[in-house]
């Protein structure tokens, strides 16, 4: 019964690298998704209903309920996938990704909704200024978002691109779903996240019936900033799950 690990955005599996480091199971793997780091399949069109298939479909072919956890947009989809299919999980954890109808996107998502300034911000990409723009704007730890700048390739981009414009509403749209969520719960958040208040870490955990919802002193990046406390309560959580 394996973890699997699901990044956001503008992340790969590599986000999830210094938690690895302070799990103690050796079952645990963290998935790129597609156009992130790995190929897209031929059609695929990076909407957040084809990223959610996607992980449903690799999810069935494990051949076992998994433990999935998401944080950022990685926290959405596995929420999603966790609502629509629970019988391919037996533990769900996400932290800093609301799925609400009351939030409102932060202003790098709203570049990249605009047909406009989005195509501009693709085409005329400069990884530094990028992880400059995440240092500054999300607290993303400076090393971290250079090396996360760097691996934006131009299909990242596009992919970036048509997730967000597909996610226009996508809070009232899974919202309703998630009380079908029926998966021992964990939400971790980052109680400092300028883009994601802990208002909508405590009103997702309370529709998911979460068992815990851990606030760490940290921005949206909790798996670099608080890597042993995010492992601490995965593995916490893992083992109440395996007990329930």
């Amino acid at each position: 019964m394996p973890a699997i690990l699901i990044h956001g955005v503008p992340d790969t599996h590599h986000v999830w690298d210094d938690v690895r480091r302070h799990l103690t199971r050796s079952d645990v793997e963290a998935w790129d998704l597609p156009g992130f780091g790995a190929p897209r399949p031929e059609g695929f069109d990076s909407t957040k209903e084809e990223y959610v298939t996607w992980l449903i479909d690799r999810l069935a072919g494990v051949g076992e309920p998994v433990d999935l956890v998401g944080h950022d947009w990685g926290c959405l989809l596995t929420a999603r996938v966790a609502s629509v299919r629970p019988d391919l999980i037996r533990s769900w954890a996400g932290g800093n990704g609301p799925i609400s109808a009351e939030y409102v996107w932060h202003p790098l998502a709203k570049l990249w909704q605009d047909p406009v300034a989005g195509d501009r911000w693709a085409q005329e990409y400069d990884a530094a200024a990028f992880a400059k723009d995440l240092t500054d704007s999300l607290q993303v730890p400076a090393e971290p978002a250079e090396k996360a700048a760097g691996r934006v390739d131009e299909t990242m981009r596009d992919s970036i691109l048509k997730l967000y414009r597909s996610a226009l509403t996508v809070g009232a749209e899974w919202e309703p779903q998630l009380a079908n969520l029926s998966a021992p719960s964990l939400l971790f958040w980052g109680a400092l996240d300028p883009v994601c208040a802990t208002e909508f870490g405590e009103k997702m955990a309370e529709s998911l019936r979460a068992s815990r919802l851990l606030e760490l002193d940290s921005s949206h990046w909790t798996l670099l900033q608080r890597p042993a406390e995010v492992a601490a309560a995965l593995e916490e959580h893992w083992s109440s799950s395996a007990g329930d």
